[in-house]
């Protein structure tokens, strides 16, 4: 199942470019009064919400999935946790053929550990980036974002999938500085969550997927889940031991593109397997 937010915080349903209006299965949420449970009431719900959207899905409006403002499928996660380093490329592929031990460089690797993005900076596709800073460089990095589902603390590796609502893509935007990495990354707009939430059952598995990256349509990052030296079990065990997980809460996992400095006008499109594209624009 494929779920978006999109317009006024309206619910839908994906099948192919079509979306399916299933607002009304938000209904089952309760009215709760402040303070709220942590965590996203979405995604708190979904077990919830999941059969009354099978329900309804032959009542609600259908219209094209370009015609609508596509927004993050998360609204208010409590931690958007940025995985560093993970990502096996050229360099450590290069660091290994020269004789180096690439058991000490993922040990290396994982002890380099997570930084946490302002949940502030968090848009949809249809948001776009907002540069800011422009005397600076700003860059990007694509990748699986993994969703959490429900509350984990400590969770055990063979588990850990367990524990997720689903998966998107995620776009990690950086300034260039000298200043704390978090501040850094943490400006508006600079966490791209898309194009849709892709629920677990349509994946067999999250470590075999290709992701791609283009900017005005030049490749600029190709890569694959199988490649990670952490893979996803990995990452919500490690991550689930630094901080107590919501549901809601989101793990990028990026991998890095060239330097180029994204401009105003750019146009990225992101896809990966299973779970689709989404297309993005600097403005």
């Amino acid at each position: 199942m494929r779920i978006c937010r999109y317009n006024a915080d309206k619910l839908g349903l994906i099948k192919g470019d079509q979306l399916i209006d299933v607002t009304s299965a938000l209904d089952v949420i309760p009215k709760t009064r402040w303070p709220k449970s942590h965590g996203d009431e979405m995604i708190n719900h979904l077990q919830a919400i999941i059969p009354k959207i099978h329900a309804n899905r032959k009542l609600g409006y259908v219209q094209g999935v370009k015609n609508v403002d596509l927004k993050s499928p998360i609204a208010n996660p409590t931690k958007i946790i940025i995985a560093q380093g993970c990502c096996r490329d050229n360099r450590i592929d290069g660091w290994k053929e020269a004789g180096g031990d690439l058991d000490k460089k993922a040990l290396a690797v994982q002890a380099h550990g997570f930084y946490l993005k302002a949940t502030s900076s968090l848009v949809g596709a249809g948001g776009g980036i907002k540069l800011s800073h422009t005397q600076r460089q700003s860059d990007c990095e694509i990748g699986l974002a993994l969703i959490i589902g429900k509350m984990a603390k400590k969770v055990i590796y063979r588990n850990a999938l367990d524990f997720l609502a689903g998966y998107s893509i995620g776009l990690n935007i950086k300034l260039r500085g000298v200043e704390d990495r978090s501040l850094l990354n943490s400006l508006d707009t600079y966490a791209v969550l898309g194009p849709w939430l892709t629920t677990p059952e349509e994946i067999h598995t999250p470590d075999n997927l290709s992701i791609r990256l283009k900017i005005n349509d030049k490749i600029r990052h190709e890569s694959n889940t199988k490649d990670l030296i952490s893979d996803c079990r990995k990452l919500i065990e490690l991550s689930s031991n630094f901080f107590t997980l919501y549901p809601g809460d989101i793990i990028m996992i990026p991998n890095p593109c060239d330097n180029s400095p994204l401009r105003a006008n750019d146009y990225l499109t992101c896809e990966a397997d299973i779970i689709g594209r989404m297309e993005v624009r600097v403005v």
